[in-house]
């Protein structure tokens, strides 16, 4: 491990660099079942990309869970790019949940109401060719597991960068080609 990392929480990401991040909707509800809810996180992606702030290498958009490879170039204003992700998303999916719906996400902290992404979301630095092809394999094949059962292969899954590694299809014209970083 880098020692520069050594210490970190497991969720940081220093700037420049290429990360696996997950991010998991908070008690693992399946929030992200609905197409409404994977808009608002694809809008969030391309939002921050044409920004610049954040390059997006690879993603997929499980029921409860994202999965993305990705770097960040800079700062959003004060707040890293993940935070800013997660905050604008959150607000987005308040907006859309009724009353009822509401309470499955409901904290007692000080400084919100609602709480939608588990806390600590997971970043993995993606230091070598093997380690992010490792991952970028894992992320597109996630909807075709015997869990999920999404897909029968990754690239017929709408809500992942898959069909362009595969296809060289540009559904999402906010993605970049890994295979180009290393």
């Amino acid at each position: 491990m880098d020692k520069l990392f050594e210490g970190r929480r497991k969720n940081y990401m220093e700037i420049g660099q290429i990360y696996f991040w997950t991010a998991t909707i908070n008690k693992w509800q399946k929030l992200l079942e609905k197409e409404v809810f994977k808009k608002i996180i694809l809008s969030s992606l391309e939002h921050l990309s044409k920004l610049k702030k954040l390059d997006v290498f690879a993603f997929v958009i499980m029921p409860n869970h994202i999965h993305t490879i990705w770097r960040t170039n800079e700062l959003n204003g004060k707040e890293t790019v993940q935070g800013s992700f997660l905050k604008y998303t959150a607000h987005e999916f308040k907006k859309l949940l009724n009353q009822d719906e509401l309470r499955n996400y409901f904290t007692a902290a000080i400084n919100k109401n609602y709480e939608f992404w588990q806390r600590d979301s997971l970043a993995i630095h993606l230091y070598s060719p093997a380690v992010a092809y490792q991952k970028l394999a894992y992320l597109h094949h996630n909807p075709c597991t015997e869990h999920w059962q999404l897909a029968v292969n990754p690239e017929d899954y709408l809500y992942s960068s898959a069909s362009f590694y595969e296809k060289n299809e540009l559904r999402y014209p906010f993605l970049k080609d890994l295979r180009l970083e290393f």
